[in-house]
């Protein structure tokens, strides 16, 4: 497994997210600094989340955009579960735009199921918001 430093997440998190703004270094720095914070993944892509006591939250997973399509989306996911499960969780949280397509048909074949909406929650550089599009699995 790679060192996943503070500077290659933000660098994947800002490729595969151009049309909003990315997580900086420092933020990147602040998350991990978090006991229940953690990233899995490859120097392609990662995931993020954090798990308090018997809950876990995908906070961001990223690819690079010249590798989506390839799997890693699915591999860093599983990742994500695997140690989310591995540090408690059984039941996990995501929020995904509802224009991402991709991702969406990634959640919902791994089984994640809707269960709520957030009115205009992600801002786009155009102007216009997104509504996020709330998941959750449980992690037997």
């Amino acid at each position: 497994m790679i060192d996943l430093t503070p500077a290659l997440l933000a660098q994947l998190h800002a490729a595969a997210f151009s049309d909003s703004r990315a997580w900086s270094v420092d933020e990147m720095q602040a998350l991990l600094s978090s006991p229940p914070i953690f990233a899995v993944g490859t120097m392609r892509g990662f995931a993020m989340g954090r798990v308090i006591v018997d809950e876990a939250e995908l906070l961001t997973i990223a690819v690079h955009p010249d590798q989506q399509g390839n799997g890693i989306g699915r591999r860093v996911l599983t990742l994500f579960e695997d140690k989310a499960r591995s540090r408690g969780a059984r039941l996990a949280f995501l929020e995904v735009a509802e224009d991402n397509r991709p991702a969406r048909a990634l959640y919902a074949s791994a089984g994640w199921t809707e269960s709520g909406r957030r009115i205009g929650y992600y801002a786009r550089q155009t102007g216009c918001a997104v509504d996020a599009i709330m998941l959750a699995k449980h992690l037997p």
